[in-house]
């Protein structure tokens, strides 16, 4: 859906039939830029963006005046002082916005025992059990923003659907401060007219395929024959493409466990520069974080990137993925997505890792669709090559260039 500004919010009528849309996605707006503003009520009005000054800082959050200014999260912040030079810089504060998130979270868990988190402020519930106590999901809706709001000042969307991507979806087109419920006999009706770039897993390469081939809604993908998106697509992706286009997504919400995360870390000896470098270190760690995944039965649902520059300051960033995964090509493709916001040019890198986290069990974790068949195949043959020869004996072909 591109980054949200609040430009083409849309919002409920009062007697929408909500009785089919269980499935809430509840997010936070703008929720680390929000929970500055409580102390600074002053700047309410102003674009305001969250981050440290500095030549190589970057946008940790944005509120919804700046983001009209073309300013966003992981955006250089000497790009995003150009774009907005009367923007109000305020310092991030993690403390308080793990025990903003930790109280919201807990009103969530007062509706439903069935809550994913999928991050610091957001998350999706499924509240089909709880109508017979709170009223319907549109009731439960307006209650959880009400409470939230009440309780901590802050102000939240919410996307009711009866599926997770829908629901997702709804809560975008909400932002801010809205609540959108699609009924599941109005799933089509709403998904069609959106550009390509609303589905899950349309990324800038996967859009030019799409755009040469002339669609550029989700209604033409739901129109074009499943062969010809599997030809240009593959077979996986073509047939998840197809099914998101009609709504249909199989998975249901589950309750997270324990936090645990799977990582791997390198301090270099000298800075580095070279991305191509920093790229192929990327992928040798994606790759052991998979393998150690795969050997636990595990999957992850989040993948975090860990630079750490010259003068020793620190950042990270988290990119949720479409579906959990224990592939170390899927994993990569998050977190190089990731470096690339943050890799302006003269960069100087001292370390960079990479965690896997949100971890949940490998097993029944691969829904209707199956997208890294191919890649999880390679990388189960390269598992088996291992322990029986050794690390090191097979790496990806993309280690190595080829000699001029």
């Amino acid at each position: 859906m591109g980054r949200q500004d609040g430009s083409g919010r849309q919002i409920s009528a009062d007697d929408v039939d909500d009785r089919s849309a269980t499935v809430l996605h509840v997010d936070l707006d703008a929720f680390f830029v929000s929970v500055e503003l409580l102390s600074h009520p002053e700047f309410a009005h102003l674009p305001v963006i969250v981050g440290h000054r500095g030549g190589r800082s970057v946008v940790t959050a944005a509120n919804y005046i700046a983001r009209k200014y073309g300013v966003n999260s992981a955006m250089p912040m000497s790009l995003a002082l150009r774009q907005c030079p009367n923007a109000i810089v305020l310092e991030p504060h993690m403390g308080q916005y793990r025990d903003f998130s930790t109280r919201v979270m807990s009103i969530f868990d007062d509706v439903t025992p069935l809550v994913e988190r999928l991050g610091i402020d957001e998350a999706f519930l499924d509240v089909a059990g709880a109508t017979n106590l709170f009223g319907s999901p549109a009731v439960i809706g307006e209650l959880i923003r009400a409470r939230v709001f009440a309780e901590t000042g802050l102000v939240c969307s919410v996307g009711a659907a009866s599926t997770k991507f829908v629901a997702k979806l709804a809560s975008g087109l909400a932002k801010p401060n809205g609540l959108l419920v699609v009924p599941a006999d109005k799933t089509v009706e709403f998904l069609h007219p959106l550009p390509v770039t609303a589905l899950w897993g349309v990324g800038s390469a996967t859009e030019q395929m799409l755009t040469r081939l002339g669609l550029k809604l989700i209604g033409d993908i739901a129109r074009t024959p499943l062969d010809v998106l599997k030809k240009t697509l593959g077979e996986a992706s073509g047939v998840k493409l197809f099914e998101l286009s009609w709504g249909r997504d199989p998975r249901s919400v589950t309750v997270e466990r324990e936090e645990k995360s799977v990582g791997h870390e390198v301090t270099f000896e000298h800075d580095v520069t070279d991305i191509d470098r920093l790229h192929s270190e990327l992928l040798r760690q994606c790759d052991l974080v998979a393998a150690r995944l795969r050997r636990s039965d595990l999957v992850a649902r989040r993948v975090a990137l860990k630079l750490r520059y010259t003068d020793f300051s620190t950042v990270t960033r988290s990119r949720t993925l479409a579906e959990p995964s224990n592939v170390g090509r899927r994993i990569y493709e998050e977190a190089v997505a990731a470096f690339d916001l943050l890799a302006a040019s003269g960069i100087r890198v001292r370390l960079i890792g990479v965690r896997a986290e949100q971890l949940g069990p490998a097993s029944g974790s691969v829904g209707l669709w199956d997208p890294d068949e191919d890649w999880r195949g390679a990388e189960l043959a390269v598992d088996s090559v291992t322990e029986r020869f050794g690390a090191g004996t097979v790496r990806s072909a993309s280690f190595f260039k080829p000699r001029p």
